[in-house]
């Protein structure tokens, strides 16, 4: 269901994918637990599904549960809670809250000993 949805969203198909996104979110929950790392997975696609679309907002209400959950269960430095905050941060940037963008960013940077390999992208 996660990879429909994951082609739905790169089809730009923002309904079908918010509609499966939401229900592996929800069974991932109900099943895994909240904050599995897989739960954890399905919010970040939501995510990104709203960002794509300006849904600023929602976008980062999910953003900063699944960073704050991140840091806690996987640790500050773990490379998902890393891209968690990125994505976080590209949220911000997208709405020109340059600021703290540049904070999460830098943070970012900061935790991966000054070198950014690659590009960040949703998980």
């Amino acid at each position: 269901m996660a990879n429909l949805a994951s082609t739905y969203r790169n089809q730009g198909r923002w309904k079908e994918a918010e509609e499966l996104e939401v229900q592996v979110m929800e069974t991932s929950s109900r099943v895994l637990g909240e904050e599995h790392p897989d739960t954890l997975t399905s919010m970040a696609n939501l995510a990104s599904t709203y960002r794509n679309q300006g849904r600023w907002k929602e976008a980062e209400e999910l953003e900063v549960q699944v960073m704050e959950t991140s840091s806690r269960v996987l640790g500050e430095e773990h490379p998902n809670t890393l891209t968690s905050m990125a994505n976080l941060a590209s949220t911000y940037n997208n709405q020109g809250r340059w600021k703290e963008a540049e904070e999460l960013f830098l943070q970012v940077i900061e935790m991966r000993g000054g070198v950014l390999g690659g590009s960040i992208l949703p998980y």
